[in-house]
């Protein structure tokens, strides 16, 4: 079970993404690396300096020097990492990898409301990146390893490694409270691939985001690139945000990325990414998102699926995912126990937003002490520009029987392949989602799945026969329980029989119930329900969608 210091990330496995429990750290109660009550700057900025071997230039590192870059290393040949990492370190199982931290005296400020700290290699982590500040007038310090920035461990004690050993990451701290400008709370981490892991104030860390997603869940199998450079903008005076650009490669493609990081009660991220496609490209996953769904209020949520002996009556960091369309808001809960993985298609041309989120914000819910599901983040991905063009999100869900894998993945993946020397440029804002603001259309709170026999029995009983309840709560409800509520249902396959809506008062919202009656014999696939309410001409929720 993930303990209260979970701050843990993703890294693929072979059909999917695993939850790397590497990061682990000590979180406060607001679920934040407290990284010290007081820092000390000049110890900071002594040991983090730039080493011997580190050299600095005065020439501002920008975007577009980062795109071109990009784009000379995509002419090339994709040259994988030197596997240079001494044994000893590749070696570490978990526990000597967590026993592995940064020290808190040698936290670099980034002016008077950021910090930094880097991980080192090791383990799961054996890739090494470059990380770069930027000072305000444009000079440029590379970072240098030293082991004196770090506890090692028993494990490793009394090791030395030189500076060309590197770090394998970065986390970023920030001060919540102006009250108290030396307590500093982690709310960003990079790490792994193009993973990176952002909280607001008082939320815990979930799911995670990528900087690019290559043929998920295809055949062919899945390639995960590397933010391999960073350049970290030291931030002037008071500034509310932070920028990070950073280089990507990967066998299919490179890329430059620019992070503009502001945190908050949400945090947001700002991204830029200009892309160059080394070969072609058949889906390729823009604005990413990975999160676990072990079990929800639905069960599994699939027929035939085993169910969890599990005292938490749910265990997920994201429960559905969100579809934004001009003309619909669609709710897909999400479900596992599948018997192989599943990707779902969602047309959105164009896309106005999609998002993992996690609704279910009551502690009852998960009755989990130390994981805090209820305080997790959704993730919500807005397009900007001219948006992502002609495509559809994708929802890639892999079974799993652990919350140790991350079994979930969404992306908007174009239509079109993408081409070899094609470059493609976008922008996106991605948002941390708590209690979600209440939206034109009332929203979907539960979806609950069981026999239609136990209210509407048969004779014979027919146990094929299922009841669908589904909960919508928010705006634009009418308060009158005998208004007139049309009910919109279909069926890719088989049939609804005898829905009924009625109010709910004890949360103002209303209930759909709907019997779903299978078809014999079942098509291959999923068979996909749809549901929503309208009123006085006027449609007020959002659509359902779910698979039987």
């Amino acid at each position: 079970m993930p303990g209260p210091s979970d701050a843990d990330n993703e890294a693929p496995e072979s059909v999917g993404v695993s939850r790397r429990d590497v990061i682990r750290s000590a979180l406060t109660a607001t679920a934040g690396l407290s990284v010290a009550s007081v820092l000390d700057l000049n110890a900071a900025r002594t040991m983090a300096q730039p080493r011997e071997n580190a050299s600095s230039t005065d020439r501002p590192i920008t975007f577009e020097r980062v795109a071109a870059r990009a784009e000379d290393l995509a002419r090339a040949g994709y040259r994988p990492a030197a596997d240079d990492l001494p044994a000893e370190l590749a070696g570490l199982n978990y526990d000597g990898f967590q026993a592995i931290r940064f020290r808190p005296e040698a936290s670099l400020r980034l002016g008077p409301r950021f910090s930094l700290q880097m991980f080192h290699r090791g383990g799961l982590h054996a890739k090494r990146v470059e990380i770069s500040l930027q000072s305000p007038e444009g000079g440029v310090r590379p970072l240098a390893y030293d082991p004196s920035l770090f506890d090692l461990g028993p494990e490793l004690q009394g090791r030395r490694y030189p500076a060309s050993l590197g770090f394998a990451g970065f986390r970023i701290a920030h001060t919540f409270d102006a009250a108290r400008p030396d307590d500093h709370e982690e709310f960003l981490v990079f790490l792994g691939a193009s993973y990176f892991r952002l909280r607001g104030r008082n939320q815990t860390y979930g799911l995670s985001a990528r900087g690019i997603a290559v043929d998920t869940g295809l055949p062919s199998g899945e390639e995960f690139p590397d933010l391999t450079t960073f350049w970290i903008d030291e931030p002037r005076a008071d500034a509310a945000s932070l920028t990070i650009l950073a280089l990507l490669d990967g066998p299919s493609l490179t890329g430059a990325y620019r992070f503009t990081v502001t945190p908050g009660d949400s945090s947001a991220v700002a991204v830029e990414t200009a892309l160059f496609p080394r070969r072609r490209i058949a889906a390729l996953g823009l604005a990413p998102l990975t999160s676990m769904f072990l079990h929800g209020e639905n069960g599994p949520g699939v027929r035939g699926a085993e169910p969890f002996d599990d005292f938490r009556p749910q265990v997920h960091d994201s429960d559905g995912l969100l579809v934004q369309t001009p003309g619909d808001r669609l709710w897909r809960p999400l479900v596992n126990g599948r018997p192989a993985p599943q990707i779902s298609a969602f047309r959105a041309s164009p896309l106005e937003g999609f998002g993992l989120l996690q609704r279910e914000r009551r502690f009852a819910a998960y009755l989990d002490v130390q994981a805090r599901h209820e305080d997790r983040p959704g993730l919500w991905v807005t397009p900007q520009g001219s948006g992502f063009g002609a495509g559809a999100v994708r929802l890639f869900e892999i079974p799993s029987r652990t919350e140790a894998t991350d079994n979930i993945v969404a992306a908007f993946v174009p239509e079109a392949p993408v081409e070899a020397g094609r470059p493609l440029r976008l922008g996106y804002a991605l948002a941390t989602v708590g209690a979600e603001p209440s939206p034109p259309l009332a929203r979907v709170v539960s979806t609950r799945v069981g026999s239609a026999e136990r209210l509407r029995p048969s004779n014979p009983p027919t146990p094929q026969r299922r009841l669908y309840v589904i909960d919508f709560e928010g705006p634009g409800l009418p308060d009158d329980p005998t208004a007139d509520i049309a009910v919109a249902l279909s069926a890719s396959a088989g049939a609804f029989v005898e829905p009924y809506a009625e109010r709910v008062p004890q949360t103002g919202g209303w209930r759909l119930y709907a019997e779903f009656r299978p078809p014999d014999p079942w098509p291959a696939g999923d068979v996909v329900l749809r549901a929503r309410l309208a009123h006085a001409g006027r449609v007020i929720t959002e659509t359902w969608d779910a698979v039987a």
